[in-house]
């Protein structure tokens, strides 16, 4: 789980307009942090396999909402990627 603090800066960074919390970018912006946070505990706990089904099916929501912006607009798809790196 994310903490608070940390969950808040993400949507006001990523947010659409004052109220936003649920935008694509926004979704997109938190799973590839709850991503990165289970990929550091893999480095360590390699057999938690219970937990590499949980990041699997992360992934595969993040690549569906991707996809979804991608197809809908490409110029914010190009955006959400361009700030969080997760394409080359």
């Amino acid at each position: 789980m994310l903490a608070t603090a940390k969950k808040t800066s993400l949507i006001e960074r990523f947010r659409t307009h004052e109220t936003d919390t649920g935008s694509p970018e926004v979704q997109i912006a938190i799973l590839s942090e709850r991503i990165g946070e289970l990929t550091e505990h893999f480095k360590t706990h390699k057999k938690d396999h219970a937990s590499r089904r949980g990041l699997l099916m992360l992934v595969s929501k993040r690549r569906r909402l991707l996809d979804y912006l991608k197809t809908h607009d490409g110029d914010r798809y190009r955006d959400v990627i361009t700030k969080l790196g997760i394409r080359k």
